[in-house]
């Protein structure tokens, strides 16, 4: 194994949520309003905190500080999409809403701060498309508007995730995953 790992920590989605939002991902695709890639179902998450490219023996120090997250499994819901930005999109998301999800992403942050800085500006999002190239923007614009949905679901775990660049695209691999 390399020195170092590319990782990251993602909450964990449960089957039924990835399941909706690979309807909204099959109703935009059908559209074909841009060209890009939609998010694999199985490398669908959101991130709490990327980590980058870490030493071995960092990971293995992130691994035992986590254990130490005290939080209950809970509910969160997707009732939004968005875009990251405007003026150039780049990436299609729907937001997860949930107070637990800052206060995971808080305590993360607080258990790791001897090896990473605080997020400044963390956005309970899940990237579902990346856009390559779009020729007109207002359809897009209208057709996510277009789109309703109230996706339900129970957030019981998080993982630490090693992330392995190909040209096909990130493969995740799960290092340890912790229950809530």
């Amino acid at each position: 194994m390399p020195e170092k790992q590319r990782c990251f920590i993602a909450l964990d989605l449960p089957k039924e949520m990835i399941s909706e939002l690979k309807k909204i991902q099959e109703e935009l695709r059908k559209q074909n309003l841009f060209i890009g890639k939609f998010t694999e179902e199985n490398n669908i998450h959101l991130t709490l905190k990327f980590l980058g490219s870490i030493q071995n023996d960092t990971v293995t120090k992130v691994k035992d500080r986590l254990k130490g997250i005290k939080l209950n499994s809970f509910e969160a819901d997707i009732d939004e999409l968005g875009i990251f930005s405007e003026e150039f999109i780049r990436i299609i998301w729907v937001k997860l809403n949930g107070n637990e999800v800052f206060e995971l992403q808080k305590q993360i942050d607080d258990k790791l701060i001897d090896f990473f800085p605080k997020e400044e500006r963390f956005m309970s999002h899940i990237t579902i498309a990346r856009v390559k190239n779009i020729k007109d923007k207002q359809p897009l614009f209208d057709a996510l508007k277009k789109i309703k949905m109230n996706i339900k679901g129970q957030i019981k775990s998080f993982s630490l995730i090693r992330s392995v660049l190909v040209p096909s695209g990130p493969i995740y691999e799960v290092i340890k995953r912790y229950e809530l």
